[in-house]
């Protein structure tokens, strides 16, 4: 029997897939814990319907991802800091410092989580810092640390 998985099953496939099954393990696992539907003419066109839907949310997420990485990469976020001793900054400047200052001065949701900083910023000027807006798209936010 031929089944359309609506979720992924470890031993079987992924969310969306047609796998063949036997009848058995079809009708006492698959379909009465919903974790599929038999594969029918009716079925198949519902999957064909919703791939399509789902492929059109995913190249409009992209088309979003471009524009917000645009929008980042034309402006500068500036982060005040105290100074410590040798001119250097008095503790350091974290992911989480720069998203709260994005938000403030830009008006962009970054995500601290998405910030690809490698070591938290020890220094006054100016630092480029990937951020990952989307799997296919990675701005270059510029951060400037100034003293207060």
């Amino acid at each position: 029997m031929q089944v359309i998985l609506l979720e992924d099953v470890k031993s079987l496939g992924k969310k969306g897939e047609i796998v063949k099954v036997s009848d058995g393990y079809a009708k006492n696992f698959v379909l009465p814990k919903k974790l599929g539907v038999e594969a029918n003419a009716k079925n198949l066109n519902e999957l064909k319907i919703q791939q399509k839907r789902d492929a059109k949310a995913a190249e409009n997420q992209l088309l979003a991802a471009q524009e917000l990485k645009k929008k980042v990469e034309e402006k500068t976020v500036e982060v005040k800091m105290k100074a410590g001793e040798g001119g250097r900054v008095f503790g350091s400047v974290s992911t989480k410092e720069i998203a709260t200052a994005a938000k403030q001065q830009l008006g962009l949701e970054l995500d601290k989580k998405k910030m690809q900083l490698q070591e938290p910023i020890k220094s006054f000027g100016g630092h480029e810092i990937p951020v990952k807006l989307h799997p296919q798209v990675t701005a270059t936010l510029r951060v400037s640390v100034k003293e207060l």
